[in-house]
């Protein structure tokens, strides 16, 4: 204990941006450490071509990528190509036909008006009206003694071929066919063309030629369509998984090359790295990490407080990875998911008493992740999805039926909501999971929800104080334990001050009204008005509200003695809750409600009989509120005394009063070393005046009998 003091008092001087990074880091090594162990599943150290020395299952599901693109791939090769057919194609034939004959009787007209023109420049002058067509075609299937032919023809006989070609063609080519029938098609087109007598022998062959030339396939592929039907082929073929839980080989099988690759895939093998869990895992702490970097680097608290709030989140959450470790190792020994036993409301808990409401929300969420990563059962692809959800339920119904004053009784029942909590989610899972249970296994699941309820309730209570006392805490759960009537420091002050036992109750009265007005702790300015004027026991009968038989015991003091009497029990108070270890907060309200304030009443009487007397010797040695909550109780207890000797008080003069007193303490700065603003201040005075109004109201007279 007495070195993890030291350590505290050591942290204390490093930035909090330094000690967050750091805090972090260290964790975050130790976390991956304490998760890289849980998620490891079970490997064998066996070849191929041995035999299997027990049956092997898949931890996960996983695609065997190879195998699904093979069938992938013969499923989209035996797809056929998709044809259709194209009329555009008889009429391409038909024009190509066409421009050799305007071709021929082009040159034909030429030769007229140039009768000596050779047979060579005829030739050429047909070559060259033929040049684009013969680019298109690559090569023509007539000879020049053809074309030679065709030029000597009689222009009757060549529009009679041209007339011929043009219907023969065009009536086959009307008819669908692929490449492997041209052939066909061809010889049925030579067939019609030897059967005419129209044509002279000598242009039979040419005739032949072209015709043959002029035929080609009238169904062309669709590309498209085609790829379409490949792409539908390949998509139709399901991806070929290996799936969780699958038997991959049965003891004494022998492990083949199929086998050996699959479990080569599912990563069950000894050699294999783990590579994608270790980086998941890294993935998964530096996502929590940034959570809870971005949480605590937002926070608007003090240092102090935030350096410990760090602190006592990441042991709370190592603590329950720790937990979850146990209760992995146990896990294997039982046929049920023992998980649901682990304490599901502890972390929220503890760090909603110890911290606040917005951590606890995000410790549970961080917690509930983890232990679906680590109470992982049998054969689990990423969490265990129902003990996340289980626990994230869990710490939720804590957070919200938690109360904020975190007695020991309102910590019973949240852990008996919790247990119902659980209750309703075992229900759940066992519907979902549409298994039959026998009847063993339902009382355990029963006496797990309850037992994670009640043993979340019975940490919380025997873990609490060692970190109270540890980070020197002051929770509510501790400040509702001070506020009992029967503490002995409270019952020294009634018994021996009963007046000033009454002044601080109305006091404690004010200070919480007007704190929970601002947003500031009013339990805290609540339990330390009820202890602010402890060191009034010591003397009692020097303060006016013991005085009850009328005597005045400052009668008989110089103004000087009177003074130390009076100013004597802010640092006597201090002193005494010192002794019995009290809450520093606690002492430095006692020590601070008065501040620097000065002892109006004895200054002015020493000033009567000596006019160059200092009133800083007549003020109390501070130091001034460092705080909102002692700030108000400074307010308030003024308040309280001088509106308690008001005759006939009314609204109207409280506020008078209120306001007085509350100029008075900014002019004399006694809020300069706190944050109270003047809006706050202003909302302090309305919070005052109601509660005094409320307390000093107008009665009714009841008539004498």
């Amino acid at each position: 204990m007495t070195a993890l003091k030291e350590l505290l008092s050591q942290l204390r001087k490093v930035k909090f941006t330094f000690l967050l990074l750091l805090v972090v880091s260290l964790s975050s090594i130790l976390l991956f450490f304490l998760m890289y162990s849980s998620t490891q599943n079970e490997t064998y150290e066996i070849s191929a071509f041995e035999i299997s020395p027990k049956t092997i299952r898949s931890p996960k599901t996983i695609e065997d990528i190879e195998k699904t693109e093979f069938e992938r791939v013969r499923a989209e090769q035996a797809v056929p190509n998709s044809y259709r057919f194209s009329e555009d194609i008889m009429k391409n034939r038909q024009a190509i036909l066409g421009s050799i004959f305007t071709a021929v009787s082009d040159v034909k007209v030429e030769v007229k008006e140039d009768p000596d023109m050779t047979s060579s420049t005829k030739m050429k002058l047909l070559h060259k009206k033929l040049e684009g067509l013969e680019k298109e075609q690559t090569l023509l299937p007539v000879t020049d003694d053809q074309l030679k032919q065709l030029l000597s023809a009689e222009q009757a006989d060549l529009n009679n071929l041209h007339e011929l070609l043009t219907h023969v063609v065009g009536r086959e080519l009307s008819k669908p066919f692929k490449a492997e029938q041209v052939p066909m098609h061809r010889y049925e087109v030579e067939r019609n063309i030897r059967e005419t007598n129209t044509l002279p022998r000598d242009l039979v062959e040419v005739a032949l030629a072209l015709g043959r030339m002029a035929v080609v396939e009238t169904e062309i592929i669709d590309e498209e369509l085609t790829v379409k039907n490949k792409r539908d082929a390949r998509a139709s073929v399901e991806a070929i998984r290996i799936l969780q839980g699958q038997v991959i080989v049965r003891e004494g099988q022998l492990i083949d090359r199929d086998v050996y690759h699959q479990l080569e895939l599912s990563g069950v093998l000894t050699n294999q790295s783990s590579r994608k869990l270790t980086l998941g895992i890294i993935l998964f702490i530096l996502f929590v990490s940034s959570l809870i970097v971005l949480h605590f680097g937002q926070s608007k608290r003090d240092e102090t407080f935030k350096k410990k709030a760090l602190g006592i989140f990441y042991i709370i959450l190592l603590l329950a990875v720790v937990l979850m470790k146990i209760v992995s190792y146990i896990d294997y020994e039982f046929d049920v998911l023992i998980a649901f036993i682990f304490p599901t409301a502890l972390v929220p808990m503890l760090i909603k008493l110890l911290i606040n409401e917005r951590s606890a929300v995000l410790a549970t969420i961080i917690t509930s992740a983890t232990a679906g990563i680590m109470l992982q059962e049998g054969l689990v692809a990423i969490m265990q999805m129902e003990v996340a959800l289980y626990i994230l339920f869990g710490g939720i119904v804590s957070v919200y039926l938690l109360s904020e004053h975190g007695r020991r009784s309102t910590i019973l029942q949240t852990s008996i909501g919790v247990a119902g909590s659980n209750m309703m989610f075992i229900i759940f899972y066992l519907l979902m999971t549409q298994t039959s249970y026998t009847t063993s296994e339902l009382i355990f699941y029963a006496v797990a929800a309850i037992s994670s309820g009640l043993l979340s309730g019975a940490l919380t209570l025997g873990v609490l104080p060692f970190f109270e006392s540890s980070f020197h805490l002051l929770s509510n759960m501790r400040l509702v334990e001070l506020s009992n009537p029967n503490h002995p420091l409270l019952k020294k002050i009634l018994v021996e001050t009963p007046g000033t036992y009454h002044h601080s109750i109305m006091v404690a009265n004010l200070a919480d009204a007007a704190c929970e007005a601002i947003g500031a702790n009013g339990l805290l300015a609540r339990v330390g008005s009820y202890y602010h004027d402890i060191g009034k026991t010591i003397h009692p009968g020097f303060f006016i509200e013991n005085q009850h038989n009328g005597r005045n015991l400052h009668d008989a003091l110089t103004p000087e003695k009177s003074r130390d009497m009076i100013i004597a029990h802010a640092e006597d108070g201090a002193k005494i809750l010192e002794k019995h270890r009290m809450p520093k907060e606690l002492i430095a309200i006692a020590r601070q409600h008065h501040g620097t304030s000065s002892v109006k009443f004895f200054y002015l009487k020493a000033k009567e009989t000596n006019p160059d007397v200092n009133e800083d010797d007549f003020r109390y040695p501070g130091p001034k509120p460092q705080t909102k909550e002692n700030a108000v109780i400074m307010i308030a207890d003024s308040v309280e005394a001088a509106v308690r000797s008001m005759k006939e008080p009314t609204p109207e003069k409280i506020a008078t009063l209120v306001n007085v007193i509350v100029r008075g303490k900014l002019e004399d700065d006694q809020f300069d070393e706190c944050d109270l603003s003047l809006k706050e201040i202003k909302l302090v005075k309305q919070a005052i005046n109601e509660t005094l109004n409320g307390i000093f109201h107008n009665r009714i007279e009841y008539p004498d009998k």
